[in-house]
């Protein structure tokens, strides 16, 4: 069992507030898991009793123990009695592994808070096994936070007929993509491009216009970090298939799934890169394009670039979040913009902000 560590007793402390504290280390936990447990979320769990952490765990890698199971080990018998903190409502499936209500009723636990209910279909239910067992439920602490960690994991269990879609640019100060001469060079710092790594790593799916292919000769993998259970699958949105069969993604696609969208291809490109061993999806427009991703069971797309492709993924209204990391440079008169095509929006809301060095990266809401 791990050593107690104590958050403190309610007493001089708002039991809201204290309760927090405690979700709030049950989603730290949740975010050990990333890139290890898709297309399952991201969970962690806290046993508390008499104010102090008895157990603590998270779902490590998809098919393994669920967060609740590892934490209730964690605790032993000091769980007998306790309050069990959980990003998200326990599973009441069979499914990889047992249920976790029949883990808690097991363990006697008196009480289980969960940040926001399962919202798959097939594992709901949970809340109201404990209950029936006698085991007092609630919902709704760090909620929000609870939400925006899964969002993906969310969308796709609402219906949703395409990937949640994230679009990341960096941008100089000027809101620019490129300078006049189009020349390739890093915007932003070694921190932030780390940063981006980490968050391929979360992304079922990676996907590019063309016109950055050209330009960059991209990998779109992960490099740095810890690497994902299973590799993010490239997408290009590629018209004509104009995609060299010298670049980057295509000498490495036997390795990697990639898929070339296309609208009207070039038969001989198209063939000789289905040779090479690129798929080729002849589709029209982008919603068909994420159709059919989501019919691979892609549950997160993250778009990269370019300026064209984010525009038009903003102006058809396919995008949930934005990605900004902001460099302190100026690229001056003939740089590229970096929302020359997007719609209109007057204001967007703040998720998160963080800053990597001198590079300041902020995240909005789409939808």
């Amino acid at each position: 069992m791990n050593s107690p560590r104590s958050l403190g007793s309610s007493g001089g402390i708002p039991h809201d507030r204290t309760e927090r504290a405690m979700m709030r280390r049950a989603l730290v936990l949740a975010r050990r898991g990333w890139g290890q447990t898709a297309p399952n979320p991201l969970v962690g769990a806290v046993v508390v009793r008499d104010g102090v952490i008895v157990g603590e765990g998270f779902h490590a890698r998809y098919g393994e123990a669920h967060a609740e199971v590892t934490a209730l080990a964690a605790a032993g018998e000091a769980a007998r009695g306790a309050t069990v903190f959980v990003t998200l409502e326990p599973c009441n499936h069979q499914g990889q592994t047992p249920p976790c209500t029949e883990a808690l009723i097991a363990a006697g636990v008196r009480r289980v808070v969960a940040a926001m209910p399962d919202p798959n279909p097939i594992a709901e239910g949970g809340a109201e096994r404990l209950r029936a067992a006698g085991i007092a439920v609630e919902f709704g602490v760090e909620s929000d936070a609870a939400r925006e960690l899964n969002a993906a994991f969310t969308f796709a269990a609402s219906g949703a007929t395409r990937p949640w879609v994230t679009i990341k640019l960096a941008i100089s100060l000027d809101g620019a993509i490129a300078d006049a001469s189009r020349a390739q060079r890093w915007l932003t710092g070694d921190k932030a491009r780390r940063e981006v790594h980490r968050l391929r790593a979360a992304h079922d799916a990676i996907a590019v216009g063309i016109g950055t292919v050209l330009a960059d000769n991209p990998q779109l993998t992960v490099r740095q970090g810890k690497r994902p259970r299973v590799a993010p699958l490239r997408v290009v949105f590629d018209r004509e298939a104009r995609l060299p069969i010298t670049s980057k993604l295509v000498r490495s696609a036997r390795r990697t799934p990639t898929i070339v969208f296309a609208e009207h291809p070039d038969g001989a490109r198209a063939a000789a890169l289905s040779k090479s061993g690129i798929q080729i999806e002849t589709v029209l427009g982008l919603g068909a394009a994420l159709q059919l991703l989501r019919g691979k069971r892609v549950q997160s797309l993250l778009v990269e670039g370019g300026a064209g492709l984010a525009g038009a993924f903003l102006e058809a209204g396919l995008a949930d979040r934005l990605i900004i990391f902001q460099a302190p440079v100026l690229l001056g008169a003939g740089a590229l913009p970096a929302f020359g095509t997007a719609p209109g929006i007057e204001r967007l809301r703040l998720v998160d902000r963080q800053a990597f060095d001198e590079d300041l990266m902020s995240v909005y809401a789409l939808r």
